[in-house]
């Protein structure tokens, strides 16, 4: 059986690979067209315009990754059908779910690389993105980095920040204020003149402290470090991100990984209802959305297998729409999940399993 599979899968990586390369190209050069008048504006030059597309390489990856791979398979599985190869296969004894084994490797392979491509690199890409092309444009002033007019509370342990400056990169913050409740006597305030992350530890300069109202500082210091502000730079990155998570526009431009989510619910154990379904369609539409490959193995299938007298554009035409229909209740799966009209793990994983159960059932059919 390692011949076969072998066999197959060379047959469907090498359209595999001129399906990615050409929807890559297709989309760049669209893509391009379309922008090519405000990069001459923002004064990009070529390297940094290749640079551009590079860096939202993920995002195209995670975007055309199932397409390819849906062409790909329905163009070999249909070359394989109308020179009866099929057929030859399974009057050998081999079943149409065990030829169906290296299909499923390829595109559990691609469901594993599109879920770290979503967690370390996508999330990132579209602010380095638009740091390229604002480089010429921007002042000190609107630099990307520092993010102004931050304030947040950690609920877990009863604190407030507020950050007029904060550098998203380096974790240092400008003038931070800090204000606490201690478990038995009145509450805490710091101000300090800068704040860094050091040794996973915060650290602040030219310190007051502050343990009541009168505006008169209890403790003034050069150096001060607080072991006990457990708030990371991750978290307060995840903080800034889940801030702009306004509609479901911004949800789908926010791209937030399972880390991130997870680590603001830790900063506030206590959401309103409507946060709660934001976040919650958020990270089970992270978790669902990489398994699209899988589903596309299973939808592509019975499309391109079935042998004998018949268009075989017909196959393929009926495998798109199908995938088109997929793709559609995946977004509105996502919008619903985010107003609060769907639980978000049905409107995340809905689509996957129903079609994904769908297309399992009509492999069984395929006589």
């Amino acid at each position: 059986m390692r011949l076969l599979d072998r066999y197959l899968l060379r047959e469907l990586l090498i359209p595999l690979g001129y399906c990615l390369g050409g929807l890559l190209i297709f989309w760049i050069a669209c893509d391009l067209l379309a922008e090519l008048d405000e990069f001459q504006q923002e004064r990009l030059g070529v390297l940094e315009i290749a640079e551009y597309y590079l860096v939202r390489l993920p995002e195209l990856l995670d975007l055309i990754s199932p397409v390819a791979l849906l062409l790909a398979l329905l163009y070999t599985l249909t070359h394989h059908a109308r020179h009866h190869e099929l057929i030859a296969m399974r009057a050998a004894g081999v079943g149409l779910w065990r030829l169906c084994l290296p299909y499923l490797a390829v595109g559990l392979v691609f469901s594993l690389l599109l879920h770290f491509l979503t967690e370390r690199w996508l999330p990132n890409s579209a602010e380095r993105a638009d740091q390229i092309r604002k480089q010429h444009a921007r002042t000190d002033a609107d630099d990307p980095r520092w993010q102004a007019d931050l304030a947040f509370r950690n609920d877990q342990h009863d604190r407030f920040w507020r950050i007029p400056l904060y550098n998203v990169e380096t974790g240092e913050m400008l003038d931070p204020f800090v204000q606490w409740n201690q478990p038995n006597g009145p509450p805490r305030e710091l101000q300090a003149e800068r704040g860094v992350w050091t040794n996973k530890v915060w650290t602040f300069y030219n310190v007051s402290e502050f343990v009541s109202t009168n505006g008169i500082p209890w403790r003034k210091s050069d150096v001060l470090s607080m072991p006990e502000f457990t708030e990371t730079p991750e978290q307060i990155r995840s903080e800034i991100k889940v801030s702009r998570l306004t509609s479901v526009r911004a949800a789908r431009k926010v791209q937030l990984t399972v880390a991130e989510i997870l680590d603001y619910k830790r900063l506030h154990p206590r959401l309103d209802s409507e946060m709660q379904a934001k976040l919650d369609t958020q990270l089970h539409a992270r978790l669902a959305s990489p398994w699209t490959s899988l589903v596309v193995v299973l939808i592509a299938v019975p499309f391109g297998a079935p042998s004998g007298r018949r268009n075989v554009f017909v196959g393929v035409a009926a495998g798109i729409f199908i995938c088109f229909v997929y793709f559609v209740l995946q977004k509105l799966g996502l919008a619903f999940g985010t107003g609060g009209h769907l639980p978000p793990l049905v409107a995340a994983w809905l689509p996957n399993a129903v079609f994904g159960g769908a297309g399992a059932w009509m492999i069984s059919r395929v006589p």
